[in-house]
């Protein structure tokens, strides 16, 4: 089975991680015991940026070159997986990015590159919240049937799992 190019494995591989990390953060920072709160909640929106540069990133690779073509059986779940995949981390990212500005927060990462700001608005900023919670459960559904497909094809050593390393 053909590989994916260099530049798509170093964009999957740096996304998955970062992915990982902002979700640990996201669910520890909101816990009323949670050690490093304001570091967390740093860490998280400001990665949240990096995360959705980095869908376009990936998306504009993919639109230049496009992924090796997969045979195997559930190959259309696993397209839609991926594409469900992108679609989330663009919901939370713009939905993050619209409850941190719209909500009177600084968004340093946005702040240091002189990125535009929404202006404050606490009733879009409540909305961007609900979007960005609910939002978040689904990424975290899809992120866990992601790795176990890629659990199961490292297990069968069907070349699945290969394509990606």
């Amino acid at each position: 089975m053909t590989r994916y190019r260099a530049p798509a494995r170093a964009l999957h591989w740096i996304t998955a991680v970062l992915v990982l990390a902002t979700i640990a953060a996201g669910l520890l920072m909101v816990r009323d015991d949670a050690p490093f709160g304001d570091a967390l909640f740093l860490f998280h929106k400001n990665v949240g940026v990096v995360i959705l540069i980095l869908v376009a990133l990936r998306l504009a690779w993919r639109a230049i070159s496009p992924p090796p073509p997969l045979t195997v059986p559930l190959a259309g779940v696993a397209k839609a997986t991926h594409w469900a995949l992108y679609a989330t981390l663009i919901v939370l990212g713009v939905s993050g990015y619209v409850r941190v500005t719209a909500g009177g927060f600084p968004l340093e990462i946005v702040d240091l590159l002189g990125l535009p700001r929404m202006e404050g608005d606490p009733q879009v900023a409540d909305t961007a919240k609900r979007v960005h919670w609910a939002a978040h459960y689904v990424i975290i559904g899809l992120t866990l049937l992601h790795m176990a497909a890629a659990a199961r094809h490292g297990l069968r050593r069907d070349g699945v799992m290969g394509r990606m390393l």
